[in-house]
């Protein structure tokens, strides 16, 4: 066998078995429908991203195939190996497929390095690398066919933007209380560049941002801010290729202020996650890893 042909026959092979459990599994599971309850989450390498200073940004998701949210803490049984380049992980898992959920970068001095994203849950430890790989699994910030870019977010009009699954994770720690509501907010513009001759873009796209729980010790309940009405979103599936968005809001015409208003039943220490995208453009879509964009706000929650 030639030696291209014999790393062909690799890259299909890590395709494969990019996620690798440490424990047997019954040979028909995949030949049954995934039952409602009791599947261990499932860690994605979604691609990495080559960066100018010779890091390498690796993005990571996750299917939950369990009709109910999972919640792994970060810890022994949600790790990222090395230890070093882990903490942006998240705990808490819902139902059905999330793709770029958060990222590791890999600096240029470590470039060598494979990192490892492990989960443990239901007695099943499941594991994938992450690294600078196969061109197939390289990703990349260039505009699709119709314009489409990462949009851009950040926690005020006038400050610092962020993009891509990476995105941006604010400097400042909210404070809020367990009966004390909690209003956040993010802001958006959109780059994207679309024909203007094209019908589908004559008026300029509304973007969208949804609200996660990322990390923390208790529920988050997300209420529609007086401000912003929450869209309708169909419910998520285990099995969904790609989990609808819940808790999400429109932007008009993709420059200006998202909010919502959440509260926590725990005290402790929390990380939200804002997604913004611009799916309404027929060029993007998660399943092409492009384009959407992560803003992390830590909160602190008082008794």
């Amino acid at each position: 066998m030639s030696s291209h042909a014999a790393r062909v026959v690799l890259c299909l092979l890590v395709n494969a078995l990019m996620v690798s459990s440490l424990s047997a599994q019954p040979s028909d599971r995949l030949l049954r429908p995934a039952p409602g309850a009791g599947t261990p989450v499932i860690p994605f390498m979604e691609g990495w991203y080559g960066n100018e200073d010779g890091s390498v940004t690796v993005s990571f998701g996750y299917q939950n195939r369990n009709r109910d949210p999972v919640q792994i803490p970060v810890g022994d049984n949600n790790r990222i190996e090395p230890e070093m380049l882990g903490g942006m992980q998240p705990e808490y898992f819902l139902p059905g497929r999330h793709h770029g959920a958060f990222t590791v970068t890999i600096p240029a001095a470590m470039d060598d390095t494979t990192i490892w994203w492990h989960l443990i849950s239901e007695g099943e430890e499941l594991k994938v690398p992450g690294e600078r790989g196969s061109t197939a699994y390289e990703l990349d910030r260039n505009p699709r066919p119709q314009g489409s870019v990462q949009p851009l977010i950040g926690f005020s009009q006038s400050g610092l933007y962020g993009s891509g699954p990476e995105g941006i994770t604010s400097d400042s720690v909210l404070q809020t209380s367990v009966d004390r509501p909690l209003t956040l907010e993010v802001w958006t513009k959109d780059p994207s560049s679309y024909d203007s001759n094209d019908p589908r873009y004559a008026k300029p796209l509304d973007t969208r941002v949804s609200w996660y729980r990322h990390q923390g010790p208790g529920e988050v309940s997300f209420s529609a801010h007086e401000s912003m009405p929450f869209l309708d979103t169909r419910p998520a599936s285990p099995l969904s290729r790609n989990a609808p968005p819940q808790h999400a809001v429109a932007v008009k015409e993709s420059v200006g202020p998202a909010r919502v208003t959440a509260s926590f039943s725990e005290p402790g220490e929390y990380l939200i996650r804002a997604r913004l995208d611009n799916w309404r453009a027929s060029d993007s879509d998660a399943l092409d890893q492009c384009c959407w964009s992560n803003a992390y706000q830590r909160v602190l929650v008082t008794e």
